[in-house]
């Protein structure tokens, strides 16, 4: 058996190794015999001595029941009390020991052998979310068919080099990341991001390891290895979430630092206090201050919050949710406003050309022309969104001299010695041009950006770029707002714009013409200072600084992107606003199970506790139901969790 003698609860498991994990039946390994033999034992024990009355022959057996299925639990129990940091391990021997030594061995020993039984069925059952993400592990295929020399071969995976290239046929897995340079097909990506609807992917294409090809030939360029693959990273990522403590966890941990030496003195003074104050029986009340130390053991109250946030993690991942800390979950419960990124979060960030206005004489492909070659010494998207029109539509980019670019506003730079400017109004205040405010107020009151261009002495044109809202982003704003968040948009565009995008989703507030160290002030600033707790999505590349500010930083669509899994504390594998919902709700629900665990703990052990201190509780029962009964409880009513499923956003 797995044991942690760090830990307060040795049963409480961690992820440790995902790729050496080994799933085994419940009845088989060591555990599940020594388990077998253990009862055998006992059994004869209690033959020997109620059928034929040989109690010290008995004993013998008791003992060893003891030492076959306890030396792990006495080993750890004594070596907790030279390191100073009590364990359960320390409270069961205590009282198997005890139980022995006032003449109640077949009790010690069943104390001993139900508490082996309890912490054997709580790790099978705590393995559960290891073996989700093993069984996702597993998804990927352990073989690719490669092309070497001309020919096709078949190689592990972990042979295929970055730059090879492998072949998928129609219901295959692919077998890393890479790049389609041949053939054309739907790609099943569900291990990725829990959405099973088939996606098309060509030339030029990105695909991910474990995803399926559903119809079609694919010859893919590997660009990553299979240790670096996406599915490789959230396995990892969430293994090492698994393993982190949200603040509910720690406090649990500092409480049972003080809490078990407690639960000592207290059994002492349970079986010393009524004998020697007022002559009661010694061995009734050491019989009855180890069934307190039984009882009192607060396994159930120790695991009642890792197990479910383990589980809740878990269900993320199944989901397409990366969440990398259970304090991140357990945050996202608490918030009370949410900002979000407008480009690429509220929209889906794919930019077109919708209008090219003249506002003078010159044809619309002129104005092009001058505003492509001026954008074409940019990388901002507009920019390329510009280029790209001009490419499209057959226009010739010129010669930029003088080029000059000015941050935040636009670009000035000559064509054929005549100084133009492409930019917002913020470029051409004070230069004396004017535009025709009535157009430039009609698009951006459709949600378009307005590009203005103009030579030294006129305005030549306007150019509109569109960025479709994303589908069911009003849906999941209404229902964020009905789960009681403010939510608000952060935006680089223009006043007019952002009003636009704002009033038809619904949103309460939104802050325009923002520069990034701006989107970090409003979210440390403003918003944290004036709601609490604040939670920011955006593209996690981009938004980096402000994600980090805020209390949950959320990356929506980052499966292409190793920075964004890297700078947000929840990653959205699919550009899927309504995940956002899901995570609210599972993070409510988990809390919601972690709350019922505790009380239940609390109440359940404080119950046994009154009743055992008359003696009305037997040393067997206390561990039976008040300690491996509530424990095993404590983790099926956490479980739950790992079942839950995003549901359609209305």
């Amino acid at each position: 058996m797995s044991k942690n003698d760090e830990a307060f609860c040795t049963s409480c498991v961690a992820i440790d190794d995902v790729e050496d994990f080994e799933e085994k039946p419940l009845w088989k390994g060591r555990d599940a015999a020594v388990i077998g033999v253990s009862a055998l034992l006992f059994l004869i024990g209690l033959i020997m001595e109620f059928a034929l009355v040989e109690t010290s022959l008995a004993a013998v057996f008791y003992l060893s029941v003891v030492l076959l299925s306890g030396h792990e639990i006495i080993k750890n129990g004594v070596k907790s009390v030279f390191r100073g940091h009590y364990t359960i391990d320390l409270l069961i021997t205590i009282a198997s020991i005890g139980a022995f030594l006032i003449g109640h061995g077949e009790e010690g020993a069943a104390v001993m052998f139900l508490f082996f039984i309890a912490e054997f069925l709580e790790e099978h059952a705590s393995d559960r979310a290891k073996r989700s993400l093993h069984s996702l592990l597993k998804m990927a295929p352990q073989t690719a068919t490669v092309r070497r020399d001309g020919k096709e071969v078949t190689v592990h995976s972990h042979e295929v080099g970055v730059g090879e290239t492998v072949i998928v046929r129609p219901g295959g897995k692919i077998p890393l990341d890479g790049v389609v340079v041949k053939g054309r097909s739907s790609v099943n990506q569900a291990p990725i991001t829990g959405e099973s609807v088939p996606v098309s992917n060509e030339v030029g294409g990105t695909v991910f390891a474990a995803t399926i090809n559903m119809d079609g030939y694919l010859e893919i360029n590997v660009t990553k290895g299979s240790g670096d693959t996406v599915l490789s990273r959230i396995i990892k990522l969430v293994s090492e979430a698994q393993k982190q403590k949200s603040e509910s966890e720690k406090f649990i941990d500092r409480f049972a630092r003080v809490y078990t030496p407690a639960v000592i003195v207290l059994a002492i003074g349970v079986a010393v206090v009524p004998t020697f104050i007022f002559g009661m029986p010694l061995e009734t009340w050491i019989y009855r201050a180890l069934v307190l130390l039984v009882v009192s053991c607060p396994c159930a109250l120790a695991i009642s919050t890792p197990v479910s946030m383990v589980s809740a993690i878990t269900s993320g991942a199944k989901n397409g949710v990366l969440v990398k800390g259970s304090s991140y979950l357990e945050s996202l419960g608490k918030i009370k406003a949410i900002a979000f990124d407008k480009t690429g979060t509220l929209t889906e960030g794919r930019l077109e050309v919708s209008d090219v206005i003249v506002t003078n004489n010159l044809p619309p492909k002129e104005v092009l022309s001058i505003a492509a070659s001026l954008e074409s010494h940019s990388e901002h998207p507009i920019a390329t969104t510009i280029v790209e029109k001009a490419r499209k539509e057959g226009v010739e980019l010129r010669q930029v001299a003088g080029f000059r670019s000015e941050p935040g506003k636009g670009i000035i730079g000559s064509i054929n010695d005549e100084k133009y400017s492409i930019g917002s109004r913020k470029l051409f205040n004070g230069q004396g041009v004017r535009f025709p405010e009535d157009e430039a107020a009609r698009l951006e009151d459709e949600g378009k950006t307005v590009v203005l261009v103009a030579n030294e002495r006129e305005s030549i044109g306007i150019i509109a770029v569109s960025d479709k809202v994303r589908e069911g982003a009003a849906e999941v704003v209404k229902a964020l707002k009905e789960r009681g968040a403010r939510v608000e948009m952060l935006t680089g565009d223009n006043e007019r714009v952002a009003k636009a995008i704002a009033t038809r989703l619904g949103i309460d507030e939104y802050h325009a013409e923002l520069m990034p160290e701006d989107k970090l002030r409003i979210v440390g600033d403003e918003l944290i200072g004036k709601y609490g707790a604040v939670a920011m999505v955006g593209d996690g590349v981009n938004d980096a600084p402000a994600l980090a500010r805020a209390d949950v930083g959320i990356a929506m669509g980052v499966m292409g992107s190793d920075v964004a899994l890297e700078n947000a504390d929840i990653a959205l594998m699919k550009d899927d606003l309504s995940r956002l919902v899901y995570l609210i709700d599972l993070s409510k629900k988990t809390s919601g199970v972690v709350k019922q665990n505790i009380v239940a703990a609390i109440l359940v052990k404080g119950g046994f506790a009154l009743f055992a201190i008359p003696g009305f509780v037997p040393l067997w029962l206390a561990v039976a139901v008040g300690d491996m009964g509530l424990s095993l409880a404590v983790i099926l009513n956490a479980m739950r969790l790992s079942n839950i499923k995003p549901e359609a956003v209305k």
